[in-house]
């Protein structure tokens, strides 16, 4: 299979969606994979007529997680006291599934089948995540004698609390859809065939709302995190004077009065 084949992207009005696509191997997390992802996400980062980004699995699984020829061969690297060469290569390999969380619209998980590891991860890097009831969910790194890697060990707390996040990553436990959901970890947990349409369904309803504030609510949600309340107080202030200025903000207007559908051209 070629690289470029390893990420399907399909389109529908103004929602993308990028599939993972090796389902012979559970589309696990290849560098080839990872690389075709990083450069369809660089492409899209400048799309203006996107509004929202939906990202699913190929076959019967989101994704089986990392690839362990790879991990393998990271191992021995290890051992050759390759150490600073393993930081350098793990660091990379992050950067290239988490690039997804450079999208300046929001993303959504559509998690059709098993999440696994690093597959998991990329998950929690959406903004909303909707998973199928049956599907198996971990953070396997401990199991495997790894330190959790992708991001897990600061998005699984902000999800999930600090205390249930530690317990998942230390046990290396697994969880079905259905739990994940009731954990806070997912929005939604639906059967398997109701997965991708939902998540497609709230992208659309994204997409009808003003791209400005949508784009701009992105960017002030991305630091609440470090934020303090007066701090955030000063962020929303500054992205609604950027909306204020806009033309969606007087079709949002007029549409409220007129008690009709508005019509946001974005600008």
């Amino acid at each position: 299979m070629s690289p470029t084949d390893l990420i399907l992207e399909t389109r529908e009005d103004d929602v993308v969606t990028l599939t993972f696509n090796d389902p012979e191997r559970r589309n696990a997390m290849t560098r080839p994979m990872g690389e075709a992802f990083t450069a369809r996400i660089a492409a899209l980062k400048g799309d203006t007529a996107m509004r929202a980004l939906v990202i699913t699995g190929g076959g019967s699984a989101f994704s089986a997680g990392g690839d362990l020829q790879m991990i393998r061969d990271v191992t021995q690297m290890a051992h050759d006291g390759k150490r600073q060469e393993v930081t350098d290569f793990m660091r990379s390999f992050y950067s290239l599934f988490l690039s997804i969380r450079e999208i300046p619209v929001p993303t959504i998980a559509a998690i059709n089948g098993h999440a696994i590891g690093a597959g998991f991860c990329v998950a929690l890097g959406c903004d909303i995540r909707y998973v199928a009831r049956g599907a198996k969910l971990a953070l396997n790194f401990t199991k495997l004698g790894l330190h959790p890697g992708m991001g897990a060990s600061w998005t699984l707390p902000r999800l999930a609390g600090p205390s249930l996040a530690a317990e998942l990553m230390y046990t290396s436990r697994m969880v079905s859809g259905e739990d994940a959901a009731a954990m806070g970890m997912a929005s939604r947990a639906l059967e398997t065939a109701e997965v991708l349409p939902a998540a497609l369904e709230t992208a659309r309803e994204v997409a009808a709302c003003s791209p400005i504030a949508v784009r701009s609510l992105k960017r002030g949600l991305s630091q609440t995190e470090g934020n303090s309340l007066a701090g955030q107080l000063d962020v929303e202030a500054a992205e609604q004077a950027v909306c204020y200025e806009s033309q969606d903000m007087l079709e949002g207007i007029a549409a409220a009065q007129e008690r009709r559908t508005p019509n946001f051209k974005g600008s």
